[in-house]
């Protein structure tokens, strides 16, 4: 293995100039910094990454706090951790996946053992406990969603609450006034998962605004209790016209079908909105008009404000990204 000492012997220059040159701790001279990236290239040397650690130069590796929960849909979930890992790419970054049941330590071990320059923290809830141990630890660090204390914190999201008057204004501008929602699991809403209750609390609100008659269910990931919550939404607002999706792909999938075998045709007799929808609704058997969730956007956006901070930059607050509607021909206008 190349040593330091020898890239120093090859570029004619002090051992203390080469670790200068690659902490970037000191300016070094173009000329010196040439002969050291050429020694360096030639050796094919690799600092050790402990040695950098302790000497508190960048590791180029971000953390990613994405735990896996039991009723996680996990092809959403990589999407996620693929766009997180795309964007880190793109500033020559590594990245370390927290997936440990426990959210809390995995942060704290790596703050503390400066593993990484920083974190970007996944599957935010109001209560977020990992909010608290980034603001105790300093670890630069961006957030995915927006815990209930956001004090001090970086975060970026759709603006989940809007999405939900924008899918109300949306249908009630095509006449309808009796609107049906297909939430995700209960267990979500149990754990305080943020923007499920921003969308819903904001969808609700500008319902009772507008006067239209709405019922929410939450299926669990059982289809059998997916095809039951269709079937009392149909029973509980027998007028219904409009039915919004907030909920993943298979859930969807498995509520069409069993609408279709009901002989309820989309949207001749039913209109279907897919809101902050996180898949492809233009390849599904019948393309549903959408608010899509800016999934890479909000993961390239949370990389780019970590790595800021690593650089020096701290610019704590919230950015909500705006809800954008695409017509793909699931709404009929009615009356």
């Amino acid at each position: 293995m190349v040593t330091i000492n020898e890239v120093a012997k090859a570029a004619g220059v002090s051992i203390s100039t080469v670790s200068y040159a690659l902490s970037g701790k000191r300016t070094i001279s173009a000329t010196t910094r040439a002969r050291i990236d050429r020694a360096v290239a030639e050796l094919d040397y690799r600092p050790n990454a402990g040695a950098r650690m302790l000497a508190g130069a960048r590791t180029d590796i971000l953390a990613l706090s994405a735990p896996i929960r039991p009723d996680a849909h996990l092809p959403t979930h990589m999407r996620f951790v693929t766009a997180v890992v795309e964007a880190a790419r793109a500033h020559d970054d590594d990245v370390l996946l927290l997936a440990r049941d426990d959210e809390v330590t995995g942060i704290q071990r790596v703050a503390h053992s400066s593993l990484v320059d920083g974190v970007v923290v996944l599957g935010v809830s109001t209560d977020d406990e990992r909010a608290d141990v980034v603001r105790a630890s300093g670890v630069p660090a961006a957030f995915v969603g927006v815990p209930g204390d956001t004090t001090g914190l970086t975060c970026i999201d759709l603006d989940f609450a809007e999405a939900g008057r924008a899918s109300v204004r949306r249908l009630v501008a095509d006449g309808h006034r009796s609107i049906g929602v297909i939430g995700h699991p209960a267990t979500y809403v149990e754990r305080h998962t943020g923007f499920i209750r921003r969308f819903a609390d904001a969808f609700d609100d500008e319902c009772r605004a507008s006067g239209v008659a709405t019922v929410a269910h939450y299926p669990s990931l059982d289809r059998a209790d997916q095809r039951a919550a269709a079937d009392r939404l149909l029973a509980e607002l027998p007028d219904m016209t409009a039915l919004v999706f907030h909920c993943n792909e298979p859930v969807v999938d498995t509520v069409l079908a069993h609408l279709a075998s009901r002989g309820i045709r989309v949207p001749d007799d039913l209109s279907v909105l897919a809101a902050c929808a996180s898949y492809d609704t233009t390849v599904m058997d019948t393309p549903l008009s959408t608010i899509p969730l800016p999934l890479e956007e909000m993961c390239r956006g949370a990389v780019e404000r970590t790595v800021r901070q690593v650089d020096g930059a701290h610019e704590p607050g919230v950015t909500l990204i705006p809800p954008r509607f695409t017509d793909l021909g699931s709404i009929r206008r009615i009356g």
